[in-house]
């Protein structure tokens, strides 16, 4: 089993930035890839960016190219997700997930063995 906790949203101005974090326990020997989704009250969950730990391939979704950046610090078994210029159309809780069956990327909902609680982001106009 794997454990995931999601750490640092919050209320942030448009065009503000946060970092989000999230802190892997238990079995991470077996975690190849992780991701961050996001949904918004609605709305279905949606691929926000991913990332392979072994090779630090990434792929970001539309909306986060340019904006987000995914990265993985192994040693911590932490992943995080700097969002930076943010909309208020970014306002979702913000879900880490984590994969142990592929070493590719994935961006889709059921690619992953693995979710955390999830984390509120508010970004007000």
């Amino acid at each position: 089993q794997v454990q995931l906790v999601e750490s640092g949203g919050g209320l942030v101005q448009a065009g503000g930035s946060l970092r989000l974090s999230c802190a892997a326990s238990g079995r991470t020997f077996s975690v190849h890839t992780m991701g961050w989704f996001r949904q918004a009250p609605g709305k279905e969950r949606e691929f926000v960016a991913t990332i392979v730990r072994r090779t630090g391939s990434t792929r970001y979704a539309d909306f986060g190219q340019g904006r987000f950046i995914i990265s993985g610090d192994n040693a911590k078994n932490t992943v995080y997700l700097q969002m930076n210029s943010l909309k208020p159309e970014d306002t979702a809780v913000y879900y880490c997930a984590a994969d142990e069956t592929k070493f590719t990327i994935a961006s889709r909902v059921t690619d992953y063995d693995y979710w955390g609680q999830g984390t509120q982001v508010t970004v007000s106009s």
